[in-house]
Parts: structure tokens; sequence; C-alpha cells
């Protein structure tokens, strides 16, 4: 057990997971599904609704139609839920880099096809460019390599998420993930 396991998650009742990924892999749709079906063990936390609602920005950037992350109030803002001892929070957001790692239990990539993620994209009305990098971003597993190289790589699980059966059976995975999860961490 390193250091960072003794000061985190063996206090928590819940685990914590960060749910990353390319926009439009489903990350929202997974978090939010796990909240529901963790019976109200867990709490979903979209970053990008929690930037705007916390004004956790500098700012809107029009090239890009985002919020301009202020990471360090972002930070500070998330600290009490995160350090909570209840735990069970599901951060929903696609860079993994800027979380401490002894906040995470679990961290979950989620990947999918460069064709389905371009179709999702356009759902969404992304600009041609936007569409264009993060498809670039899936084709070269940004997301998986970030995460491998920010959190212990045995917390690290690459899902593909390309279809309702898909997202399902990752549902059934993780929470099976978590009741193992907590018998291993039980509290006296």
């Amino acid at each position: 057990m390193t250091g960072s396991d003794d000061e985190g998650s063996c206090r928590r009742r819940n685990p914590n997971i960060l749910i990353t990924g390319t926009p439009g892999t489903g990350k929202t749709t997974h978090a939010e599904m796990l909240a529901l079906e963790s019976n109200g063990s867990l709490k979903a936390i979209n970053i990008g609704d929690f930037v705007k609602e916390h004004g956790c920005h500098e700012g809107w950037d029009d090239e890009w139609q985002s919020w301009l992350v202020d990471d360090e109030k972002l930070l500070d803002e998330l600290e009490p839920l995160m350090s909570s001892s209840e735990g069970g929070i599901i951060l929903d957001w696609h860079s993994s880099e800027i979380f401490p790692e002894r906040w995470i239990d679990l961290v979950i990539v989620l990947r999918t096809t460069h064709t389905i993620l371009w179709d999702r994209l356009e759902k969404r009305n992304y600009s041609l460019r936007k569409i264009q990098e993060n498809n670039e971003a899936e084709i070269m597993g940004e997301c998986i390599e970030e995460a491998r190289e920010n959190y212990d790589e045995e917390i690290v699980i690459e899902l593909e998420s390309e279809s309702i059966d898909a997202i399902d059976s990752n549902i059934h995975r993780i929470l099976a993930w978590i009741e193992q999860w907590k018998n291993d961490n039980q509290h006296p």
C-alpha cells in the first residue's frame, strides 16, 4: 500500500472515480448511470458544469467554445468533496492530469472509434476544427496515455464505449469493481 493510499482511499466509505476520455466518448452518460445505479452511494460531478457553476474559470474562449479553467480554484472547490470520509464522487472530465492521485481510487478511460466519435461530435454542433482535434486525440490515445502517466497503472481501466450494450456492460463491470473495493476497504 502506498502513502497516498493510506492518506486517501482507506478512510473513504465509497471509492472516488474519475471517468475520462475524449469529448463524445460517453463520460457523462457513464457517470450519471453509475450514480443512478448506486442507490445514492455515488454522486456524479460534470467538471465542465462545476467550473461554470462555481466560477472556476478565467473567462470564455470563443474559439473553442469552452471555459478557460482556473485549475487552482477548481481544485480548491473540489477538495472538501474529494477528501470527505464518505467518498463516492465520480468526476466526469476529459482530462485526468490535474486531479491529485490521492483523490482517485479508479480511473476509467472511455474509448470509441473515430467514425462514431465524429458523428457524436457533429450532433453536438462542434466546429469542424474541434471535431478534427478531438478525433486526432482519440486516434492517438491521448487520454489513456495521460491517465497512465498520472495514476498507478493498477487503477487505470480502458473501456470501449460504442454502443448501449457496451455502456451497460461497463456499468455492471464498474459496479462489481466498487463492491470489491468496498469489501477490500471495509471500515471497522
